[in-house]
């Protein structure tokens, strides 16, 4: 069996091609266009700091001045097809430019952005002409559009309740009340996932598209109630508000794609979303790492306290691993579409929790600054803290991955693993051209496993190497326990069940988060192995030794020591990207100070 690069033919006539004026080198130019006019995010007097981010969460209230700053830049025609006029063309490519908000404010990454991208999605997967051009409008105005989604099990407020469709003469009615929606009182355009079938199943919901026309006719005629902002555990700056529809007619255009079709469009294009939340997540974590360094190194001479070596590295460590996991999904969504849907649940998965972990480590090292609420240089860990579970949706995300990835894992071990080729090398390499990311081409399910082949390929290559000893050795010995666990999780998967019915129970859970960490290794390898030596650190093993130890103790395999010499390396990198400022990802981004 092989990984075909082949893409099936799209529903739709194909999207003009992207222009190359917005590659990957314009990309790194508009996130440095952002990071510098966002100022800098300490400064107790920037308007656009976490001082300021902060008091305006405290009083409820967006961040009026930061948006306004974000609109005028054109945020909004990030999340547009070049195709309808705006500048999206790879996902990774997006988290790139998204991260300089990230790092400054999750809340306002949410609010003002990133939002808008999952609520225009189900339109540029499946939209007609129009209908994307009405999506890009709001937008590419400098304004939002709001996604309002189908109740799923386990729900949260923003997953609680529904709205129903029901077929009329001149199209549908929507009827219902959702209280939590995010920008429901600021957007521009609504994409809705509504109920248009009572019983359950694939075709029980569709995709319609609410514009600023319909809007206003629902409103004068009174079967639009806006509902007032209701205040979440997280993020409080007044983002959430709710609608009621009652008996609100739908024009048949409002239909995006066929009647039946929402679920399949929300398998689709959640896919990227996924992908995307994590990547800008590291940026967030990144942001309370310098914090703890500031901590630990503020008005001292002296070398880091040996106390706080290991926490320290490890987290810098764990935000290169979990960015490798990120931009190696993010990557695969433009080169390899079909066979993403379970890396991209795995990766929602494994990183959001890795990154909490990281925070209750930070904390201890914060130490009494941790509860500097609203503190310019220490005020983002009570933020982040708060705002982490909702961008990732909390438990009902966490269920709906496993619901993605527990289905596929008897079929991915009986025909995938141990028998697939390696992925194409651009997966792994930075700069490497790749297609644009088109929402059509990406599988529902069914695709195969790719990293686990490359876990196999770099083990096989390693072993070659493990008489050079010390980091090398070590990094042979780390390759060689996570294929020897993928063996091991292939023979309890292929024991399961083939109902669907009988996946259920904390065995099953086990098995998945298994999985999950064994793709976050295999990530970590491939980019390692991908390094040109541009990158000393990142060609160096020390990071990648580091970042597979901590993997393989939370998955609970055998891990050998740490190398001499190791977690000072990774600490002495830290403290150079924190002293020269620079970010702790794998791109090592100039951050303004």
């Amino acid at each position: 069996m092989t990984i075909s690069l082949e893409p099936r033919l799209p529903t739709a006539p194909p999207a003009p091609r992207a222009s190359h004026a917005f590659d990957a080198a314009d990309a790194a130019a508009r996130a440095a266009r952002l990071e510098s006019l966002l100022g800098d995010p300490h400064d107790p007097a920037n308007p656009h700091g976490i001082a300021a981010l902060a008091a305006a969460d405290a009083r409820r209230e967006p961040p009026a001045a930061t948006e306004e700053l974000l609109a005028a830049a054109g945020l909004g025609a990030e999340f547009v097809p070049v195709g309808s006029g705006g500048r999206l063309t790879r996902a990774d490519l997006l988290a790139q430019v998204l991260r300089p908000v990230f790092r400054r404010d999750v809340a306002l990454g949410f609010g003002y952005g990133i939002t808008s991208l999952f609520a225009t999605a189900a339109v540029w997967a499946a939209g007609d002409p129009q209908q994307r051009a009405t999506a890009a409008a709001p937008l590419l105005a400098g304004g939002r559009a709001s996604i309002v989604h189908h109740e799923i099990a386990h729900a949260n407020g923003i997953l609680r309740d529904e709205f129903t469709a029901d077929p009329d003469p001149g199209g549908y009615r929507l009827s219902g009340r959702k209280d939590v929606i995010l920008n429901a009182s600021r957007s521009g355009a609504y994409v809705v996932y509504a109920r248009t079938a009572p019983a359950r199943g694939p075709r029980s919901h569709s995709v319609f598209l609410l514009d600023t026309d319909v809007l206003a006719a629902a409103r004068a005629c009174g079967h639009l109630t806006h509902l007032p902002r209701v205040t979440t555990p997280g993020m409080r700056g007044g983002l959430f508000s709710g609608l009621e529809f009652s008996d609100c007619l739908l024009p048949r255009h409002t239909l995006v794609g066929r009647e039946g079709e929402g679920v399949a469009l929300a398998l689709r294009t959640f896919q990227v979303n996924r992908c995307l939340i994590p990547a800008v997540a590291v940026a967030a974590a990144d942001t309370v790492l310098h914090s703890a360094v500031r901590a630990v190194t503020a008005g001292r001479t002296a070398p880091v306290a040996r106390r706080w070596h290991k926490p320290l590295a490890g987290v810098f460590a764990d935000l290169l691993a979990a960015d490798s996991m990120a931009t190696v999904s993010l990557r695969a969504l433009s080169l390899l579409p079909e066979h993403v849907n379970v890396l991209a649940a795995a990766v929602k998965y494994v990183v959001p929790d890795m990154l909490r972990e990281n925070l209750e480590e930070l904390a201890g090292v914060l130490g009494g600054h941790g509860y500097a609420h609203g503190d310019a240089q220490y005020g983002a860990l009570d933020k982040l803290v708060r705002d982490l579970p909702v961008a990732g949706l909390g438990h009902a995300g966490t269920a709906a991955c496993q619901a993605v990835i527990v289905p596929q894992l008897r079929s991915l071990a009986a025909r995938s693993w141990f028998s697939l080729p390696e992925p194409p090398p651009g997966l792994f390499r930075g700069g490497s051209r790749l297609p644009d990311l088109d929402y059509r081409l990406l599988g529902i399910a069914g695709g195969d496993d790719f990293l686990t082949a490359s876990l196999v390929g770099a083990a096989d290559r390693l072993a070659a190497t493990r008489r050079v000893g010390g980091q090398m050795a070590a990094l042979s010995d780390l390759a060689d326990g996570f294929v020897n666990e993928l063996r091991a999780l292939r023979a309890d998967c292929v024991a399961l069940p083939a109902e669907r019915a009988a996946l259920a129970g904390p065995g099953v859970a086990v098995l998945t988060d298994r999985y999950a960490l064994i793709l976050a290794a295999a990530s970590v390898l491939g980019v390692w192995e991908a390094q040109d030596g541009t990158d000393a650190f990142l060609a160096d093993p020390a990071w990648a030794v580091l970042a597979l130890t901590r993997i393989g103790s939370r998955l609970g395999i055998a891990v050998p020591d740490l190398p001499e010499g190791c977690l000072a390396q990774v600490l002495d990198e830290l403290i150079r990207r924190h002293r020269t400022g620079r970010s702790c990802d794998l791109e090592g981004t100039e951050l303004t100070r």
